[in-house]
């Protein structure tokens, strides 16, 4: 019965369109730091976990520093989207996998999201990235692998 309902939520959900005949989706991208403020973010992260559960597709965050970039990505590894998996690519260490709880998910991506700009200290006197960093969701199949 419960997975009646997922499947009806499933169907219902992906019925929804966006005008133009986008998926609901396709507006969750930011880059990162941000003008907005915390509960906008909260919401933001909120509706990506909702998507994530309930689409295929993943949410992916790239960090730029000079010479230097990482990418994390979080996809529900079920339909109630209590775990999720995180793959975290480094140009320089490469691919790490591992399983993570949602309320995990939730605060790295509120505080990634929030974060403030890097200043030069931070940066170890090198220059500032010439790319913001990003937060985009998009479909599981254009999302890189191992």
């Amino acid at each position: 019965m419960a997975s009646e309902r997922r499947s009806e939520t499933r169907a219902a959900h992906q019925a929804g369109t966006t005008p133009g005949d986008e998926a609901p989706w396709a507006d969750l991208e930011m880059t990162v730091p941000t003008d907005r403020d915390h509960a906008s973010v909260v919401a933001l992260v909120e509706c990506a976990l909702v998507e994530l559960t309930h689409e295929a597709v993943g949410a992916v965050l790239i960090s730029r520093q000079v010479g230097r970039s990482t990418r994390t990505q979080y996809v529900a590894r079920d339909d109630v989207g209590e775990q999720f998996q995180k793959r975290r690519f480094d140009d320089r260490l490469g691919w790490q996998e591992t399983t993570i709880p949602r309320r995990t998910v939730r605060d790295e991506l509120i505080t990634q999201l929030t974060r403030s700009p890097s200043t030069p200290v931070e940066q170890s006197g090198e220059r500032a990235a010439t790319e913001p960093d990003t937060f985009v969701v998009k479909p599981v199949r254009e999302l890189q692998t191992p």
